[in-house]
């Protein structure tokens, strides 16, 4: 089943791309995705983008004024807009895609997701999703987070460059994210420019920029009432150079035996506890030292992952046996 909508995605079939998402985000059939996904080293990357701050900023409506801007070129642009899931109910209202407009429009494909709490804003296996939109022929993706607070950067590493929205008019908003994603951040954008207090924004952040090692971020004033600056952020970020790496073609390998030798992993588990459990019996006894323990420890660990190793090397890439591209 996931082998046929693979390829039917492959294809240009988005009703294909809906339903491997969903797999994903329901964390369904995720290791054979991830192994049908694996890039070869040719394979054309897209420019990816995050765009994080605080609710009501309005980076979903900022993301809508974009989307015509990447068309203009001619580039197929999808977005993938993170909302948070209610602790109690485990319910999200995804409503990004209204306030970045509907559209019929082929090379656009918006995407709402629920990020579990604590997650810092994010969806989970938001990385296998962004491959799977590469793998689709996207050029452009946008990634929303929900920017809950100053530790939420990990979006950054899933984007070549990350857009921080800030708004006047939002009490000391200021000083509680420069000491995180501000720093982080590739553009700095005090969106709702048009507000009386967008002067005395912009140099507060300005002031808090140049105390920091970021000091050369780009800070840009944009307006979506006025419809004023987006052309210039769009510009900026186009400049900006790619620092995203894809993981190596072995890494995903690697990853993709072991995952496929979960089983086996269990049984070594069990396997190995019980020498664990006599080791840290004689160290409590005083009839083994620190240093011994250790040694051994790390013996046992080392025989374990090299046990795994073989085993998934014999089982998934016997002679005769399907490799880990051709599963699904």
């Amino acid at each position: 089943m996931i082998g046929d909508l693979f390829a039917r995605m492959r294809h240009g079939d988005r009703n294909a791309l809906s339903r491997l998402l969903s797999h994903i985000a329901r964390g369904e059939f995720v290791d054979d995705i991830r192994s049908l996904l694996i890039p070869s080293p040719q394979a054309p990357s897209a420019r990816v983008i995050a765009f994080t701050g605080s609710g009501g900023v309005g980076k979903s409506t900022l993301i809508g004024r974009l989307i015509p801007l990447v068309r203009a070129a001619n580039r197929k642009i999808a977005v993938l807009a993170c909302d948070p899931q209610s602790p109690l109910s485990g319910g999200a209202l995804l409503g990004d895609r209204f306030r970045m407009g509907s559209t019929s429009d082929d090379g656009v494909f918006i995407r709402s997701l629920a990020a579990l709490s604590g997650s810092s804003g994010l969806a989970k296996h938001l990385d296998l999703m962004i491959d799977a939109l590469e793998a689709f022929g996207f050029d452009v993706i946008f990634l929303e987070t929900v920017g809950a607070g100053q530790g939420d950067v990990a979006v950054g590493h899933h984007a070549d460059a990350l857009v921080l929205l800030l708004q006047p008019e939002s009490g000391d908003d200021v000083q509680w994210e420069k000491a995180g994603v501000l720093e982080c951040a590739d553009v700095i954008v005090i969106h709702k420019a048009d507000l009386p207090t967008a002067d005395q924004t912009m140099a507060q952040v300005r002031a808090a920029i140049d105390l920091s090692p970021s000091h050369h971020i780009p800070i840009l004033r944009v307006s979506t009432k006025l419809n004023q600056g987006h052309a210039e952020l769009w510009q900026a970020l186009e400049s900006l150079p790619a620092r995203r790496l894809r993981p190596s073609i072995a890494r995903r390998l690697f990853q993709h035996l072991i995952e496929s030798q979960e089983c086996h992993l269990r049984e070594l588990e069990a396997e190995a506890n019980a020498e664990l459990n006599k080791l840290l019996a004689d160290w409590q006894a005083g009839t083994l030292s620190t240093v011994d323990a250790a040694r051994r420890l790390s013996a046992l660990f080392s025989r374990s992952l090299l046990a795994s190793a073989d085993v998934a090397l014999r089982d998934g890439l016997a002679p005769g046996s399907r490799s880990p591209k051709a599963s699904g």
